[in-house]
């Protein structure tokens, strides 16, 4: 039979009297010890009192444990995270030669326009885009400007003012593995839902058919549950502010996905809405792979990090100054130990017309090459 909640607490009580009454007894078979022992009558006041801060921190423990509220960080729930910004989360619609599309996307003011961020992916090739706001208003929309090499895309809708509430966009770069962050979107169709985990790596390249086989460089990882239908949507951070949007999942995996970083998106969205697009994809006009101990091993080199390359594109800011089989290990005295740190770097440190010192292993010998860097060519 179970206990009524008034049983509940007569017990939690006398628990209580006899835990307090247990740490009084022993503090009595202090007082004797000390006075036998010690004889010193601060020794049994310093006794007392550490007695007391125990039973205090007890007590305090009993509050905190009674407390019916989930906190996430920093003293903000994530019920109050939510309500904060889920008017600012919409629903991205449209039709393509497939069928209908949809996804997610966030609002957010450039310099006193409103305007919502979303995924190239989410509106590459679609007709008669509509966006949806939480209360259910839907509006017609058009794309401004994308960068399929970043994923991102801006989208105008014409909606009066007082449906744009815009989220605020906060530097990436800070951000920790292990650092909590929330997903919200509208996975399947079902419109404002959120997920919580935790970034699991930074720095990452994901390679997608859209960028002609591109990597898009320095995306985050994070164990976030998204769904087909999140993509679009901001990643959060604990204070309810954006540091990423949701841009994909690894097929098969349980939990895992990546969002462009909120560095991307504030360096870009100038560009895309002023011109449509973003010219400031550094390009070295080289194929390779990561190095590994067996690799080193066929080589004959000396090192098993960097980044191992394979072809050259012919005419490319490359041709004729880095060789097959290069080994790539830093850029302007920059550690580069794989392709995502190569990627990461090109991304966030250089731009187009720039030369950069690069380092490299040849026949086991380090070399230093200097490259002026190209826009990537448009994709195709």
């Amino acid at each position: 039979m179970g206990l009524s909640v008034g049983q509940s607490k007569v017990l939690s009580s006398l628990f209580v009297l006899v835990f307090v009454a247990g740490l009084l007894m022993g503090g009595l078979v202090l007082f004797f010890v000390n006075v036998h022992d010690a004889g010193s009558v601060s020794d049994l006041r310093a006794e007392v009192a550490g007695l007391q801060a125990r039973v205090s921190e007890w007590e305090g423990l009993q509050n905190v444990t009674h407390q019916n509220v989930t906190i996430y960080q920093d003293g903000v729930s994530l019920q109050e995270i939510y309500d904060g910004v889920r008017d600012s989360v919409v629903l991205v619609h449209g039709v393509s030669g497939d069928g209908s599309v949809q996804g997610s996307g966030f609002v957010y003011c450039f310099q006193g326009r409103n305007v919502v961020v979303t995924n190239f992916h989410v509106v590459q090739g679609v007709d008669d885009l509509s966006v949806t706001f939480h209360n259910g208003n839907g509006y017609v929309a058009s794309v401004l400007g994308s960068d399929p090499y970043a994923d991102l895309a801006i989208v105008s809708v014409a909606a009066p003012a007082v449906e744009f509430k815009p989220l605020r966009i906060v530097s990436s770069s800070s951000l920790c593995v292990g650092e909590q962050v929330i997903a919200i979107g509208n996975p399947h169709g079902l419109v404002g839902s959120l997920t919580v985990g935790v970034i699991s790596a930074l720095g990452r390249t994901i390679v997608d058919d859209m960028t002609n086989r591109f990597s898009i460089a320095n995306v985050i990882q994070a164990s976030t549950p998204i769904n087909p239908g999140n993509s679009g949507g901001p990643m959060l951070n604990a204070a309810g502010d954006v540091v990423g949007i949701t841009t994909a999942i690894v097929s098969g995996s349980q939990g895992l996905a990546f969002a462009i970083p909120s560095n991307t998106i504030l360096r870009e969205i100038g560009a895309l809405i002023a011109t449509g697009t973003y010219s400031g994809h550094s390009y070295l006009g080289v194929n390779g792979n990561d190095m590994t101990y067996t690799l080193a091993q066929q080589l004959g080199s000396s090192v098993t990090y960097g980044w191992c390359i394979v072809s050259i594109v012919h005419g490319g800011p490359s041709d004729g100054k880095l060789q097959v089989d290069d080994i790539i290990i830093a850029l302007d005295g920059v550690k580069i130990k794989s392709n995502d740190e190569l990627a990461s770097y090109l991304a966030e440190k250089t731009v187009p017309g720039q030369s950069v010192n690069i380092t490299v292993m040849r026949n086991d010998a380090e070399v230093n090459v200097a490259v002026v860097l190209k826009e990537r060519p448009p994709i195709s």
